[in-house]
């Protein structure tokens, strides 16, 4: 019998319809849509593993899903077949073979993601879906300077979901931009990982700071506090996207490898 190759797929996905990447019983899940689709597709069951679980409402432009096929396909039937049956708000943007042992979610580097805040008096029925509307004007230059201590390896527990279940709170935050441009307003982070809403809940903390509720120097304090009380709330799932999972490059596969 001829080896199957893993294949991975990167997925971009509106969430707002969705109960998250994972299997819920309350709803549809990103994860159940794919595995259906795939199913129709192979006439078999098939069960995918993603870098991490996207929560409610939370968007991606490249997550990344893993599986084996009961057989080979060409890729370009997981990009443009597999697409063309799953629902209108998810789709296959690339596939490509991995080693065997390559895990979505362990074998990650790190991952990008980007947060955005319609800053405006009025809202906006066309972008509702997709940004945290905000309608008192935000003091960037304050919310940037209040992120600068966040930059490094710490321990995020003052970020962290309540329900999380990362073994440790410790994670390195290599980039966190803030910037806008019009009535937008974007938050741009890269780290080696993030916490259970980790990012929603810096985002938070951070509008606080632009709307003058709390003082720049005081998100430092609250990283330093280890508790989840000191920080802001939780900004709504909306603005929210994964945009990359970093890996290593992997060579001498079949077909076409990934590149990244």
């Amino acid at each position: 019998m001829s080896h199957v190759s893993k294949v991975r797929l990167t997925l971009e996905y509106d969430g707002t319809d969705y109960v998250g990447w994972q299997w819920q019983p309350n709803g549809p899940s990103i994860q159940g849509a794919i595995e259906a689709a795939l199913e129709r597709l192979l006439k078999k069951p098939v069960r995918v593993s993603a870098s991490g679980r996207t929560d409610a409402g939370v968007h991606a432009l490249g997550q990344t899903a893993t599986f084996v096929p009961p057989f080979e396909l060409p890729l370009r039937a997981y990009v443009a077949g597999l697409t063309s049956i799953l629902p209108r708000d998810i789709a296959v943007i690339d596939a490509c073979h991995v080693p065997d042992d390559f895990d979505a979610r362990r074998s990650a580097l790190g991952k990008r993601y980007r947060y955005r805040v319609l800053n405006r008096p009025q809202r906006s029925p066309l972008r509702r879906r997709h940004r945290w509307e905000v309608f008192q004007p935000l003091d960037v230059d304050a919310m940037a300077r209040a992120v600068q201590p966040l930059l490094g390896r710490h321990d995020f527990s003052a970020f962290r979901a309540s329900n999380c279940e990362a073994k440790s709170p410790v994670k390195l935050l290599t980039r966190a931009d803030i910037r806008r441009e019009d009535d937008e307003v974007t938050l741009e982070f890269v780290g080696d990982g993030f916490l259970k809403q980790m990012v929603r809940n810096i985002v938070g903390t951070l509008v606080e700071v632009g709307l003058h509720r709390r003082q720049p120097e005081s998100v430092a304090a609250t990283l330093q506090s280890l508790d989840r009380r000191e920080a802001g709330p939780t900004a709504p799932p909306q603005g929210l996207f994964l945009v990359e999972v970093f890996y290593k490059p992997v060579e001498g596969l079949p077909a076409r490898s990934c590149r990244t």
